[in-house]
C-alpha cells in the first residue's frame, strides 16, 4: 500500500506564493511606490515636518481623551482640525500626502485585477479579520 500525496496541489500552493512574492517586487518597481518612499523619506528628514507631527499628534491624542470623556467641545476640534491643517501645509507633507494618494490608487486597482476573478474583495480578505 502506498501513500499517495498531491504534489501538483504543493506546486500550485508554491507557485501562487512566487507569484505573490513576484507581485510585492513590481509593486516596489512602480514609480508610485518609489516616489511614496522618497516621500515618506523627506518627511521623516524634515525636523519642521517631525515636530509638527508630534504637535498634531498631541492635540488629537488630548481631544480623543475628552471625548471619552464627554467633555470635547467644538473648540477642541477646531483646534485639531488647524493644526492638522498647518501639518499638511508644508509642502514636504503635502508632497507625502499626494503620493499616497496615488500608490493608494495604484494598489487598488491592483486590487481589482486581483479581485475580478475572486468571489472577494482580495484587499479587504486580505489584510482583515472578520467581517460581517
Amino acid at each position: 500500500m502506498s501513500i499517495e500525496t498531491d504534489a501538483g496541489a504543493e506546486t500550485a500552493d508554491e507557485d501562487v506564493e512566487t507569484l505573490g512574492r513576484e507581485l510585492g517586487e513590481a509593486i516596489a518597481d512602480l514609480p508610485e511606490y518609489r516616489t511614496f518612499e522618497e516621500a515618506k523619506a523627506a518627511v521623516e528628514a524634515s525636523d519642521e515636518a517631525q515636530a509638527k507631527i508630534e504637535e498634531f499628534e498631541e492635540i488629537r491624542q488630548e481631544f480623543m481623551l475628552a471625548r471619552q470623556t464627554g467633555e470635547a467641545t467644538q473648540e477642541d476640534l477646531q483646534e485639531v482640525q488647524r493644526a492638522q491643517q498647518e501639518l499638511h501645509g508644508i509642502p514636504v507633507m503635502s508632497e507625502y500626502l499626494e503620493a499616497q494618494n496615488e500608490l493608494d490608487a495604484r494598489l487598488e486597482a491592483v486590487n481589482e485585477a486581483i479581485s475580478e476573478p475572486l468571489a472577494v474583495d482580495f484587499g479587504e480578505e486580505a489584510g482583515g479579520c472578520c467581517q460581517d
